[in-house]
């Protein structure tokens, strides 16, 4: 038992430094290479925190452990709004960008929405892998295109967060912090499947329960990281956008790479149909209320992000142990989380009416 853990946190230790390197390496040569800080924020470091999910996901994929690989994306998705975006807000109020807004919380919530269709056929075909990725390129391809008309003060608020120092500066420690970093997702990957479809069988649970938590908040840790940092900071856009471009990069890129990879495509489990998938379609239309009261997630409703979450990491570990109170706690869920995500609206609609009414 003590060898599998070990082995779990030690992967995990691994896909997290590899990850950062491999960012760092890759954001400084951009920048060298003239790129815009503007798209290197929005390709590199954003994705770039999403390729712990991407390495585990693919090598699950691999390993013959697809619900790893679908838990550890659903599971990082939940986790990046509820916890991620929960914890942030609780710091300080986070102001988000109108493009965040009008463009990329709606490709999110299409995003989630068209995993989960493609999932109830319980099968993530290669075609459907391939469709995925296409749509990752060509978001991206978009984004770099709309950056070019940015303004000074997103290139400056971007380039903040490029990282600066002087050892790194040479075209090649940069190429060999890619490659060191790339190696250290690679093999920490490796580790951290083997360790958590080892301890999953150890504890008797799912491979699916252990991605949905163990591995979905380890391999969110780049996005905690650089989240809360910047809403410390006070950069708040990048503190949201983060966690909405991840969750789009989770979906379009991880789950269509690991659907090329897989000969047969990924199975879905009947778990995750039934419950994971909705709840995080649920948590992507909870970000709405945002598209009405406009530019602003305030503490309280952070505090009711952490709730979302607290509430279905119960669930989780009810239906990990078959507890006896599971059916009644999974009623309560399923009428939990949509409702609670109405409410949420409505009060943020009239609070924010108040404040306009008031003004």
């Amino acid at each position: 038992m003590f060898e599998h853990i070990a082995l779990l946190l030690l992967g995990l230790v691994i896909l997290v430094v590899g990850a950062d390197l491999m960012v760092r390496g890759a954001a400084r040569l951009a920048v060298s290479l003239g790129i815009s800080p503007l798209v290197v924020g929005l390709t590199v470091v954003a994705f770039g925190t999403s390729a712990p999910e991407l390495a585990v996901s693919v090598n699950a994929t691999l390993s013959g452990a697809p619900d790893l690989a679908v838990g550890n994306v659903v599971g990082s998705n939940i986790a990046n709004v509820l916890l991620i975006l929960g914890i942030s807000a609780l710091i300080t109020p986070l102001v988000v960008a109108e493009q965040i807004i009008r463009q990329e919380i709606p490709i999110m919530i299409g995003a989630s929405l068209l995993l989960v269709v493609m999932a109830l056929d319980a099968d993530i075909s290669r075609f459907e892998g391939g469709v995925l990725f296409a749509l990752i390129v060509a978001y991206t391809v978009f984004l770099i295109r709309q950056s070019r008309s940015a303004s000074k003060a997103a290139e400056e608020e971007f380039a903040s967060e490029i990282p600066s120092s002087n050892w790194d500066r040479h075209w090649s420690v940069q190429l060999a912090l890619i490659v060191v970093g790339l190696g250290m997702l690679v093999q920490g990957a490796d580790w951290l499947v083997d360790g958590a479809v080892a301890l999953a069988k150890a504890f008797g649970v799912s491979d699916l329960v252990i991605g949905l938590t163990v591995v979905a908040v380890g391999t969110s840790m780049p996005e905690v990281a650089t989240s809360i940092v910047a809403a410390v900071r006070g950069q708040r856009d990048i503190a949201v956008g983060n966690v909405v471009g991840s969750n789009v990069f989770n979906i379009f890129a991880v789950i269509g790479a690991a659907g090329l990879v897989s000969a047969t495509g990924i199975p879905v489990s009947e778990a995750a149909r039934n419950f994971d998938l909705w709840v995080m379609l649920a948590v992507a239309f909870a970000c709405l209320p945002i598209l009405i009261t406009g530019r602003e997630i305030a503490r309280w409703e952070g505090g009711v992000f952490l709730g979302y979450y607290v509430a279905y990491t119960a669930w989780l570990v009810l239906s990990a142990q078959k507890h006896a109170a599971l059916p009644a706690f999974s009623n309560v869920m399923l009428g939990y989380v949509i409702p609670l995500t109405v409410i949420t609206l409505i009060v943020s609609v009239v609070c924010h009416n108040g404040r306009a009414s008031g003004d």
